[in-house]
């Protein structure tokens, strides 16, 4: 068995707003509330490859590896692999960006991956926990992009 998600939110934003926001690779740590430091080792062309390292987590343990991601800025996709897999024996990932009508912007997470047979948790789990996390994790990002732009409209102070 292999694991596999989806999960999608749509954010109240221009599509460009939100690829810019959730590509600014240097931003994730302040995007995400799980990462603690983003480290960009390589980029070539539209393929950067970059160390992720977690927070702690409830034992202490300090989670870190690298990943290589290809964006497709005309395609409005990204395309991302572990290339350091951990307890994966592989993890695949795809974004999707669509505009919705009303200037919004679909934004899709699909995960493909496998646990290695001596990880600590199987197929199943690792699955559930993706789709819990990530639903987590996009709603925070909807909410800074849209927060963003409500600042982005606002009149500046004092003016008439």
């Amino acid at each position: 068995m292999a694991g596999h998600t989806e999960n999608e939110i749509t954010v109240n934003a221009p599509v460009d707003t939100v690829w810019e926001v959730t590509n600014d690779l240097p931003n994730w740590p302040h995007l995400f509330s799980e990462y603690a430091s983003l480290d960009i080792l390589e980029q070539e062309g539209d393929t950067t490859r970059f160390r992720l390292t977690m927070h702690p987590d409830e034992n202490g343990t300090v989670w870190s590896w690298v990943s290589e991601r290809t964006v497709d800025r005309k395609g409005l996709q990204v395309k991302a692999r572990r290339v350091e897999t951990g307890p994966f024996a592989h993890m695949d990932i795809h974004w999707e960006y669509s505009e919705v009508p009303g200037g919004g912007t679909r934004m899709k997470w699909t995960q493909d991956f496998a646990m290695k047979p001596q990880a600590p948790v199987d197929d199943a789990w690792m699955t559930d926990n993706i789709n819990r996390n990530s639903k987590i994790q996009m709603a925070l990002i909807r909410d800074k992009i849209e927060q963003r732009e409500r600042e982005s409209r606002a009149p500046a102070a004092g003016r008439i």
